[in-house]
């Protein structure tokens, strides 16, 4: 994995044009998390006092290449000046004479944030006009998106490929922080992957089989994996047409000299809400009419121990459905026996994906890990082995 980087690039007086992912959640007209606009700082403060003119282009929700007033960038852009604490100029289109025009009005130092990249069809289509419109607007191109990194459009993939292209920081960070965890890890690596479904996280398990030592089943996964073997798991979420792929994982997983970790007790309970009655049972005891819901305490323990002889860990996915009290508490557990491992310095620890960005939230330990991604497909493609094309144009 090979990609350029900000360092010793002269940006004095050039136009820049950085990929972002000011793709933010706004609930009620307000943006809810600034996560990713304060991750994108870093790589904006640089080049600006390098002196560049920075020009900021971003995709926002999914308006199929019409102009969708409400998914503007415009809100996202005035926040961001607000995280940066100085003026950001903002251009009406991201081509063509509204951009070329707000460009032009910038001098070295100042930054313009252009109009959503999928207010155009050829965005996503990845379409050669639309990127050399995009390759117009600046000399250099730097992709710090590396959450939209997966999908080959044109401000992600085709534009990199006109202009000499870097990676930012924050995608710097990534890639990273995801080779010392996979590429290049200390040994032994532990992988933690929870979720519902099997089906959704073939590519993966196949993938980590192979390049970990020990992988940990959660989540609702675990249930098919324990069902496949012939456990009863009673009323419990589990995928019965995944039973023969779930055995063909576990017999590749031997092959490669992977052990497979699945729990040994479980929280269960008879209704799926808010703090219902509750039962810690031996996987091998769940009860016909009750369903699981959180690996039990004896599994939570295994695995804390089990943190004292590994080097690397890549979490994706919580343990239970965590959003539902008290079936956080494995995740929750076990996140803070991480976070403790990772500060005194026993341990690596990158962890990636929506639902476990949430539950190391929930769980107060989001600092305290080595890195957390806050990508979602692209950490999961990545994750799976596959190459995703924003890194890839950067080689």
């Amino acid at each position: 994995m090979t990609f350029k980087t900000l360092d010793g690039l002269d940006v004095s007086g050039k136009r820049v044009l950085v990929r972002a992912d000011l793709n933010v959640p706004v609930r009620d007209g307000k943006i809810s998390d600034l996560t990713r606009i304060e991750r994108l700082c870093p790589t904006i403060r640089e080049l600006s006092q390098k002196g560049a003119r920075v020009i900021v282009c971003s995709h926002f929700d999914r308006p199929k290449g019409k102009r969708v007033p409400e998914m503007s960038l415009a809100p996202v852009a005035a926040a961001l000046g607000e995280v940066l604490g100085r003026k950001v100029a903002f251009a009406e289109d991201c081509i063509g004479a509204p951009a070329e025009q707000a460009i032009a009005a910038l001098a070295p130092g100042d930054i313009a944030v252009l109009e959503n990249t999928r207010y155009h069809a050829a965005e996503e289509k990845n379409d050669p006009g639309f990127s050399a419109e995009l390759a117009k607007l600046c000399d250099i191109f730097v992709n710090d998106a590396f959450s939209a990194a997966h999908r080959a459009h044109a401000s992600t993939e085709g534009v990199a490929h006109l202009r000499p292209a870097y990676a930012g920081r924050l995608m710097q960070a990534e890639l990273e922080a995801l080779g010392a965890a996979l590429l290049h890890p200390q040994r032994p690596v532990m992988a933690i992957v929870g979720g519902a479904k099997v089906s959704t996280k073939l590519d993966l398990l196949g993938n980590l089989v192979g390049r970990v030592d020990v992988l940990v089943i959660g989540g609702a996964m675990a249930n098919t994996f324990l069902a496949a073997q012939g456990t009863q798991v009673g009323k419990s979420l589990q995928e019965a047409e995944m039973h023969a792929t779930a055995l063909e994982i576990l017999a590749k997983a031997r092959a490669a000299g992977c052990e497979i970790v699945l729990p040994v007790d479980a929280v269960v309970a008879r209704e799926f809400k808010p703090n219902p009655p509750t039962q810690t049972v031996p996987v091998a005891g769940v009860p016909a009419d009750a369903m699981i819901l959180d690996v039990g305490p004896a599994s939570v323990a295994a695995l804390v121990a089990r943190l004292a002889g590994v080097k690397t860990l890549v979490w994706n996915g919580p343990l239970g459905a965590f959003e539902t009290p008290p079936f956080d508490a494995a995740t929750v557990a076990l996140a803070q026996a991480v976070a403790q491992a990772t500060e005194a310095g026993a341990l690596r620890s990158v962890a990636g994906g929506g639902d476990t960005v949430s539950a190391l939230r929930h769980a107060g330990v989001m600092e305290r890990m080595s890195y957390v991604s806050s990508a979602g497909g692209a950490f999961l493609e990545w994750m799976e082995g596959k190459t995703l094309p924003g890194v890839a144009a950067l080689g």
